[in-house]
């Protein structure tokens, strides 16, 4: 009982301040068009929900993936081919790619968590590899051209979203509908055992949990989330290509997720954003970016320990 009163208060002010932050977060996207171009900020929610896809797995589950951009890319180029040749709306075509990645989120899964670590890591590796060249081969996604002028379409047949701000809105609210469904599923029972699992598995399996059945589902969730994003990127670029199911892919998410702040709600978002801006700043550097992005891993690893969103909620000792 008196465990049960401590612990009230403590849920009850982490709970405001992610209300607090939510808040000034929506706040934030909502007046962001007013100041910045459309199109990158769509590229910076896009990218958000695919760190918050992998954030998923590995920072409530522990497992590290080098293979989400398999999710990711396969699904851009599903729902641009479905959109393009197929002729569907937007809404349908999102839905098509998202099936697709969380059918390979399936089958990745299934094989992958019967390992453990870095033997974990490389299967997913290893699986998104062959299905890059799958990709490089395969006629329908034209190879190195990718599939170009992919019709955005209307949704729903009445919101032209040609208009940038019709279409930013349509990410925002895709976006915002995935990360508060992302919270649910974290702060559930569901959610409480994938984190008893990322803290100590043999435990879990002890008090009765069949630990690979939870990390199976939430392998599935993550690549669900991720094709998600990969299929509104596809739409919002209006272009699928092998850079978006390459191996560096997974590498930037992987970053994203690291700069923003591991196991934490919002610092997968921070990450997200500060790095397409760092990106879209440095645009005239060319690959010198690679060597920056790298520069900037180094210093997280060695000095933000818990990410820029971890290290602010430390020192305002917040829950975020």
């Amino acid at each position: 009982m008196q465990r049960a009163a401590t612990l009230a208060p403590v849920s009850t002010a982490r709970s405001r301040a992610e209300l607090v932050v939510f808040l000034l977060m929506l706040g934030a996207l909502i007046v962001a068009p007013i100041f910045f171009y459309p199109v990158v900020l769509m590229k910076g929610l896009c990218f958000a929900l695919f760190a918050c896809a992998f954030n998923l797995l590995i920072g409530y589950v522990g497992l590290l993936s080098f293979g989400h951009a398999l999710f990711f890319g396969w699904a851009s180029y599903v729902c641009a081919h479905a959109a393009k040749v197929w002729g569907l709306p937007p809404e349908l075509a999102i839905l098509c790619g998202t099936t697709v990645a969380a059918a390979f989120g399936t089958i990745v899964g299934a094989l992958a968590i019967r390992r453990q670590g870095i033997y974990f890591a490389m299967i997913t590796l290893a699986l998104a590899q062959m299905m890059f060249f799958f990709a490089v081969q395969a006629p329908f996604t034209h190879g190195e051209d990718g599939i170009q002028a992919v019709p955005r379409g209307k949704l729903l047949g009445l919101i032209d979203l040609a208009d940038n701000v019709n279409m930013y809105a349509f990410v925002l609210l895709i976006f915002l509908g995935c990360f508060l469904l992302i919270y649910r599923i974290i702060n559930s029972p569901f959610g409480e055992v994938l984190k008893a699992i990322r803290e100590n598995e043999p435990r879990a399996i002890s008090l009765g949990y069949k630990t690979d059945r939870y990390k199976l589902l939430a392998f599935i969730l993550s690549a669900t989330f991720a094709g998600v994003a990969g299929s509104t990127k596809a739409l919002v670029f209006q272009l699928a290509s092998l850079t978006d199911v390459d191996w560096p892919m997974s590498g930037e998410v992987i970053l994203m997720t690291l700069v923003g702040g591991l196991g934490t709600l919002f610092g997968p978002v921070a990450g997200a954003f500060f790095m397409v801006s760092l990106e879209n700043l440095l645009t005239t550097i060319g690959q010198w970016v690679f060597v920056v992005q790298g520069v900037i891993f180094v210093f997280c690893v060695l000095v933000l320990r818990r990410g820029i969103v971890g290290e602010l909620a430390r020192l305002l000792r917040a829950p975020l």
